[in-house]
This record gives C-alpha cells, sequence and structure tokens, in this order.
C-alpha cells in the first residue's frame, strides 16, 4: 500500500468522489476533438473507434447529474454583507488549473466578495470553437463553487455586461485577465467589457501565470497515444473496482 505511511501517521482521508466527473473521461473529450461530449448518444464511427468498447459506469460521456443540493454542497454558503466590495470576472473557466486559479487569487485581493459570470456551452463554443468547453455547464458551475475565492456563480450569464446588470448585482469592478486571450466582440461587434470601462469599473490583472486550457488541450494531443493507452487502462480499473463494490 503506497499510502500506508500517511495512514500510520493518521494524515490518510479519503474523499468521496463526485459520481458522473472524471479526469480520464475529459481526457478521452480532448482527444476526441468534436462537440459530441455534451450528448447522450452519438452515430460519429470516429467516437466509436476511439472508445475502449465499455463505458465506464462513473464517467462516460454526459453521466453527471446536476441538482441543487449537489450546487449546494458545493457552495461556501457564505453571505455577501451590504460593505463587500464585489468584484465581476467573467468567462468559460474550462478545465479548471492553477493559471484560473492564481487569477482568481488575484481578483479576489481587490474585493470581498468574488462573483464568476460562467458562460453556457453555446456561447463558448461561439466564440472558442472546435470541441469546447470540454467541461459542461454543470461540470464547470462546480469546479469553480470548489475554489475558495469564488463566492458566487452566476449560471449561463450574458457576455455582454450592461450597465442595468452592474446595477442589479452591485458589481464595484470587472476584471479580466492580462495579458490574457482576445476577447471577440459581440454579435453587433461591440466590446463586451464597454459599459465597465465607461463607467471606471475594468480592471486588467496579471497573475504572473501564461497556462491556459488551450495549452493544456495542446499537450494532450501531441501525446494522443499514450493517452489513449493510458485512459484504456485506467477505465478497466475503474470498471473492475465499480464491480467489485456494486458487484456485476
Amino acid at each position: 500500500d503506497c499510502y500506508s505511511a500517511l495512514k500510520n501517521g493518521g494524515r490518510y482521508r479519503t474523499c468521496s468522489r463526485t459520481q458522473g466527473v472524471s479526469t480520464t473521461d475529459l481526457v478521452g473529450r480532448m482527444l476526441l476533438m468534436t462537440r459530441d461530449h455534451h450528448r447522450i448518444k452519438t452515430d460519429n464511427q470516429e467516437i466509436d473507434d476511439l472508445s475502449t468498447g465499455e463505458k465506464c459506469p462513473w464517467t462516460g460521456v454526459s453521466q453527471f447529474i446536476a441538482s441543487t443540493q449537489k450546487i449546494l454542497e458545493f457552495s461556501s454558503g457564505v453571505q455577501r454583507q451590504p460593505k463587500d466590495k464585489a468584484v465581476y470576472i467573467p468567462g468559460s473557466f474550462d478545465l479548471f488549473h492553477c493559471g484560473h486559479l492564481d487569477f482568481l487569487e488575484k481578483a479576489r485581493q481587490e474585493g470581498d466578495y468574488l462573483i464568476i459570470g460562467l458562460h453556457s456551452d453555446a456561447v463558448v463554443n461561439w466564440y472558442k470553437g472546435c470541441n469546447h468547453p470540454i467541461m459542461n455547464i454543470h461540470e464547470r458551475v462546480l469546479t469553480l463553487l470548489a475554489c475558495r475565492y469564488v463566492s458566487e456563480v452566476v449560471i449561463d450569464a450574458p457576455y455582454k455586461i450592461t450597465e442595468a446588470m452592474i446595477e442589479q448585482m452591485s458589481i464595484d469592478v470587472v476584471c479580466h485577465g492580462k495579458p490574457g486571450t482576445p476577447v471577440p466582440p459581440c454579435r453587433d461587434g461591440g466590446d463586451p467589457f464597454a459599459v465597465p470601462k465607461r463607467l471606471g469599473k475594468f480592471k486588467m490583472l496579471d497573475s504572473g501565470n501564461d497556462l491556459t486550457t488551450t495549452i493544456l488541450i495542446d499537450r494532450i494531443i501531441r501525446n494522443r497515444v499514450m493517452y489513449r493507452n493510458r485512459n484504456r487502462k485506467k477505465e478497466e480499473r475503474e470498471i473492475k473496482m465499480f464491480e467489485e463494490v456494486c458487484g456485476k
């Protein structure tokens, strides 16, 4: 047992996993480079060829079931106080990584209450293209709520930040990464940050971390064969474990 020393020292804890969400599955989605990972079933032959022939009972396409109870379990439950300075950050936050973490830590220093405006799957795919987002909106919500710096998540947030939105949510400052990824214009050709910029409530932040979701995906794609083989072995182990726990 590779954890025996930790167990003997009383420093080992087992945490319950979130069923339906797995890194094995996420890697598989990146390798496919299609948008079919948000669908229950597909006739895409490429997907059938890349699959192992079996579906892991704990992971797989769209097996995660979203519920209000699950959101409550991940939420901090901390209420915003009247004098709290609210910081708002819009984005996709796909494949939550240390680049996101460093940026959110930096943003939290700008105020007392950090609100994330999470874009829908359709909006993210519109401005990022290809098979983005890798994680669907329900999965992305939970990863953000699990971050200690995040106070609240606006689900399916508008791409364009309006004055009415700023007033309704009492937003004090809107932040964006520096240098950050290019900001595509709105469908009407306008700047999504035009209003907060005009109101003097826009700020660029540099976390000092250049890691992006695109960089992570590129790493996976460059090592496609290795990850495909690793995924097959991990899926076999997960199926075996499931059968031992739940019975065949």
